[in-house]
C-alpha cells in the first residue's frame, strides 16, 4: 500500500484556545491515527519572527503549543512532531528555491498585496514597513512542504494560494533541474468548525475574545459565564441561530446531547444553566488533557526530547534529498572531477534522454523530451493538469515508442530537423533502460 505523505505547520506566536482545538487539532491529532498516512507536524518558529519581535513570546508559545498538541493526543512516535528550526536543510532548500522564484509571483501573495494596499490607502510608499520576510514567506512554506515531498497539506481557504505558489516554484526547479518534487495538493475541510468567541464574533486573538484551552477550571466557569447572550429571562424560548453558546456547545457535545439542549432553549432554559451545562460539557472533554498539559508544562526537558527525536525523524528524510538537490544544481564537491579520463566515461546506458515537465505563464502542464545532449526530440501541447501530463511521461517512459499512438494527439509537430526515428530510437532506448 502506497504512503499518503500529510504536513501540518504551527505558527508559534500564541496561546492556543478552544477555536484552535476544535477547528485544527482535534481533527489533525484524529487523522494522524489513520492508517497508510505518514504524517508531519511542525512548530513554525522561523514564520513566527515574521509576525513577532518578542523573543519571550516566541519561546513560550513554543512550549504551550507544542504542550497542547502532545496532550491532546498526538503520538510522537507515530508522526514526526518537531521544530521548523531544528531542521537545517529547510533554510537551505528555501534559498534554493528562491533562485527560481520569480518576482513577480511574490508580488501577487495575498499577505504583501494587502500590505501594500493599507500603505497605499495610507498614502505611504507601497513597500513601507514591509519586511523580506513577509515577502519570502511563501519560498519558505514551500521548502517546509517540498523538503518532505508532501502529498497533501491541511489548510485554511486562505491559505489556498501559498499551496498553489509551492506547486508553480516546485515545477519551475524541475523544469530547470529535471524532476526531483512532489507537487502538493491543498486540502481544505468545508466542515471545520468555526467557533464563535465570547462576543459572538469569530474566537480570533485579534479580536481579543478567546477563551484559552488549558484556563484552570474555575476560570474557564468565569469566562463561559461571560459569553455574550440576549436579554430574555428564564421561561422564554430562546433561538439556538446566532447563538454563540450553543454553536460552542454543538462543537464539542454528541448529536444527542446537542438535541437536548435545543429543546431546553425551546422550553425557555436561563442563560445561567445553559452556560452551567455548557461549561461542564467543554471541562468534560478538557479535564484530563489539562492535566496532561500542566505535567508537561512542568518539565520542558520532555517535550524538548520528543522535538528532538521528531527532528531526527523528519532530518531522515529532508537531509539526503536536499543532498540530491545540491547535486542537481551543481553544488559538488571538486573531488568528483579528479578521475581517470577513462572513468570519467559515462557508460552508455547512463546517456539517456529524459523527460522534463513544468508549467506555463498560461497554467497549463507540458513535457518535453530531450536527447542526452540536450537536443529538443518532441514537445508537448498543454494539459489540463499534472497527472495527465505525468500519465503520459509515463507510458512513454515504460512502453517507448510503441504508446507514441496513444499519447500522439498531445503532441506538437516535431522540431524542425528531428526525425521520428530518431524520437523512436530515443523512446526505445528510454524504455530499456527504465
Amino acid at each position: 500500500m502506497s504512503i499518503l505523505r500529510v504536513l501540518t505547520g504551527i505558527t508559534t506566536t500564541g496561546t492556543p484556545h478552544l477555536g484552535n482545538y476544535v477547528g485544527a487539532i482535534r481533527p489533525a491529532v484524529a487523522a494522524s491515527r489513520q492508517a497508510g498516512v505518514e504524517s508531519f507536524y511542525f512548530l513554525a518558529d522561523y514564520h513566527a519572527l515574521i509576525k513577532c519581535d518578542e523573543p519571550a513570546r516566541i519561546h513560550r508559545s513554543t512550549l504551550e503549543i507544542a504542550a497542547t498538541w502532545l496532550a491532546a493526543g498526538l503520538d510522537p512516535a507515530r508522526v514526526a512532531f518537531y521544530r521548523q528550526s531544528d531542521i537545517p536543510e529547510i533554510p537551505e532548500l528555501t534559498w534554493l528555491l528562491t533562485c527560481v522564484t520569480g518576482k513577480g509571483l511574490l508580488n501577487r501573495a495575498h499577505a504583501y498585496k494587502a500590505a501594500v494596499d493599507r500603505n497605499a490607502a495610507a498614502g505611504d510608499e507601497p513597500d513601507a514597513d514591509v519586511t523580506a520576510g513577509l515577502f519570502m514567506y511563501p519560498v519558505l512554506m514551500a521548502a517546509d512542504i517540498l523538503a518532505f515531498r508532501a502529498h497533501k497539506v491541511p489548510v485554511g481557504r486562505d491559505q489556498i494560494q501559498h499551496i498553489e505558489m509551492a506547486r508553480d516554484i516546485a515545477a519551475r526547479f524541475d523544469h530547470l533541474y529535471g524532476e526531483h518534487f512532489v507537487l502538493p495538493e491543498a486540502v481544505v475541510d468545508e466542515d471545520v468548525a468555526l467557533l464563535p468567541g465570547l462576543d459572538g464574533r469569530k474566537m480570533s486573538k485579534s479580536y481579543d475574545n478567546t477563551i484559552p484551552l488549558f484556563l484552570p477550571r474555575e476560570e474557564l466557569r468565569r469566562r463561559i459565564a461571560s459569553i455574550l447572550t440576549d436579554s430574555r429571562a428564564p421561561g422564554e424560548p430562546k433561538d439556538t441561530e446566532g447563538s454563540a453558546l450553543f454553536q460552542i456547545f454543538q462543537a464539542f457535545a454528541a448529536p444527542e446531547e446537542t438535541d437536548a439542549l435545543r429543546n431546553a432553549y425551546a422550553d425557555g432554559i436561563a442563560w445561567g444553566d445553559a452556560k452551567q451545562l455548557l461549561f461542564e460539557r467543554i471541562d468534560r472533554e478538557l479535564a484530563p488533557m489539562r492535566e496532561h498539559y500542566r505535567a508537561l508544562v512542568a518539565e520542558p526537558a520532555r517535550i524538548e526530547d520528543a522535538l528532538q527525536a521528531g527532528a531526527a525523524r523528519a532530518r531522515a528524510i529532508a537531509t539526503p534529498f536536499v543532498r540530491e538537490l545540491r547535486q542537481a544544481v551543481g553544488l559538488r564537491s571538486l573531488a568528483s572531477l579528479a578521475v581517470a579520463p577513462t572513468a570519467a566515461k559515462a557508460p552508455a546506458r547512463q546517456a539517456l534522454p529524459s523527460f522534463k515537465q513544468y508549467r506555463e505563464a498560461d497554467g497549463r502542464f507540458r513535457f518535453k523530451l530531450l536527447d542526452a545532449d540536450g537536443t529538443l526530440l518532441l514537445q508537448s501541447r498543454g494539459f489540463a493538469n499534472p497527472r495527465d501530463a505525468g500519465g503520459a511521461i509515463a507510458a512513454l517512459r515504460t512502453s517507448g515508442d510503441t504508446a507514441l499512438p496513444d499519447v500522439a494527439p498531445m503532441l506538437e509537430a516535431l522540431p524542425p530537423g528531428i526525425e521520428a526515428e530518431t524520437v523512436n530510437a530515443a523512446l526505445r532506448r528510454l524504455a530499456d533502460g527504465a
